[in-house]
């Protein structure tokens, strides 16, 4: 996995800083090709960051016998030498909103118009890691039960940061994604919760609700009735992906994870280990987390110019990587947005 976390964040967020500090991490496979080019165009676009370049995944294991070191852990802003290697990253930081847009690039395909986004409770519901296993009589795995855990600070945070979302970045409406009419415990707090933050926001962001699975059968057969979703973790994870599935794959799919003390960017692809060291990884995704990056960090200016290039690479000179049917390396399509700063 490849992740940035900017330092600095806050209170100044927004204030013209010369340089900030970030951890970086290549990851595996296709990692470091990815990630080479887009510091390429990052620095091309005059985007200044100090990196405090960092282990993980599979380097991790082979130099300090953990994917998750704790040097790694010690250059982030929240940080401690973290010794638990179970613990994901999203709950190790408390990265509680990911963040996942989707948006139509490459003309042609099946669905025209997609410009969405997913925002997904990151650290309760299913993924809290309750999920167990019983013995009955000889069978050891007779039983099987997961336990899904959700609060009303972790639902009204996540939906009001949607809402917040939505009113930033000037968008209209807020989709409550649930499926309260069985969970009515769980989901129902959710939804509840979702409701409450919505009356905040009357008159500024509208508000609707959908269950979940006619969410996902709505999103194949009109994906531009939808502007901003929010839901949980499982329904998130779900839903991100086949929003991806609509706009040509995780190879255009950026991601963040944003927590009250640190935000972790990242391509949602994995690390393609059968195409490695080839040169012709995509490495828009990642890109695209750059330009979220940025956004977070107070140079939206500069996030955008990053996205506008990236599309009119795409779309306009038609310099795609063989994902997307063209025939550009990693390093051909880098130099092609670098080109567009």
């Amino acid at each position: 996995m490849d992740r940035a976390d900017p330092r600095g964040q806050g209170a100044d967020a927004g204030a013209a800083v010369s340089r900030r500090a970030a951890t970086l991490i290549r990851g595996d496979g296709i990692g470091p090709e990815i990630t080479e080019a887009t510091l390429d165009v990052l620095s091309a676009f005059g985007a200044a960051f100090d990196w405090d370049e960092q282990l993980g995944g599979m380097a991790g294991v082979e130099h300090a016998g953990s994917p998750l070191p704790n040097a790694t852990l010690d250059s982030t802003p929240v940080g401690d030498g973290y010794r638990s290697v179970n613990v994901s990253l999203r709950q190790v930081f408390e990265l509680y909103a990911n963040v996942r847009p989707a948006k139509t690039m490459v003309p042609g395909g099946r669905y025209e118009g997609v410009d969405l986004v997913i925002i997904r409770e990151n650290t309760e519901g299913l993924y809290v890691g309750l999920d167990h296993v019983f013995r009955v009589g000889d069978d050891p795995k007779a039983l099987a039960q997961a336990m899904s855990v959700m609060t009303r600070e972790g639902c009204l945070r996540v939906c009001r940061y949607a809402f917040e979302y939505a009113k930033t970045h000037g968008r209209k409406k807020v989709t409550i994604v649930h499926k309260a009419n069985i969970l009515k415990a769980t989901s129902g707090l959710f939804l509840e919760s979702g409701r409450m933050v919505a009356k905040d926001y009357e008159g500024v962001v509208a508000a609707d609700d959908k269950i979940v699975d006619n969410c996902a059968m709505q999103l194949v057969l009109k994906p531009e009735q939808f502007d901003v979703l929010v839901t949980t973790n499982l329904f998130g994870d779900i839903l991100s992906d086949l929003a991806a599935g609509l706009i040509g794959g995780l190879g255009l799919a950026p991601g963040a994870n944003i927590g009250v003390h640190a935000a972790i960017f990242e391509a949602v692809h994995g690390s393609a280990p059968d195409i490695a060291g080839r040169g012709i990884a995509n490495p828009t995704a990642l890109m695209l987390a750059a330009a979220m990056m940025l956004d977070h960090v107070g140079e939206r200016d500069v996030g955008e110019r990053l996205r506008r290039a990236i599309e009119t690479t795409i779309v306009a000179e038609r310099i795609r990587t063989r994902d997307l049917g063209g025939h550009a390396s990693t390093a051909e399509f880098a130099s092609a947005v670098a080109r567009r700063a």
